[in-house]
């Protein structure tokens, strides 16, 4: 379940390659995402190794490699939503587009946590019991707010940036 987005992701982008051509800050984002989520899905989040090192340099109480991960669901998301509002959508930059990634990207965050919940019950896990949890009652809310905080990280550190990509993109492809 973890690493599902990584996997859709791929075919996607292959599939869809014509008609939307993503920026390279999307892709690299993409990227790095994917291996974030293949990392966590390889060892379980709560026991990544950089994960239990950082638990152990800052003496944290849980492996953060787990908030680390909601972070980016909310970073690397809002900046292809972004790009996909402003390219396929004909939404232009500001409040409005800002309001739609935020709103997009912490339904997805809920969305997921939900889909965490219903694997749990169908399992028989308590959220106790959950690993993803590490014991800890608040671990969804604190999922969702993390990659609230991401999403807002992306929109107001690279907006400008990425508007800048997209304005060089769109100049190209009108050259060609």
């Amino acid at each position: 379940m973890e690493i599902a987005p990584a996997l859709i992701v791929l075919p996607v982008l292959w599939a869809t390659r014509r008609r939307f051509q993503p920026t390279n800050l999307a892709l690299a984002l993409i990227f790095v995402h994917g291996l974030v989520l293949i990392v966590g899905g390889a060892y379980t989040y709560a026991r990544v190794p950089i994960g239990i090192d950082v638990e152990s340099w800052l003496g944290l109480s849980r492996n953060p490699y787990d908030r680390f991960g909601h972070l980016m669901q909310g970073f690397v998301p809002a900046i292809v939503l972004r790009e996909l509002l402003i390219e396929l959508g004909g939404m232009p930059p500001g409040r409005l587009l800002t309001t739609l990634v935020l709103a997009c990207c912490l339904a997805v965050s809920a969305s997921y946590e939900l889909i965490e919940f219903a694997a749990a019950m169908a399992l028989g896990q308590g959220a106790n019991e959950f690993l993803g949890a590490q014991g800890d009652a608040w671990n969804t809310q604190w999922d969702m707010l993390t990659c609230l905080i991401g999403t807002v990280f992306a929109v107001v550190l690279l907006s400008r940036f990425h508007d800048r990509r997209l304005d060089q993109q769109f100049a190209l492809r009108s050259a060609e």
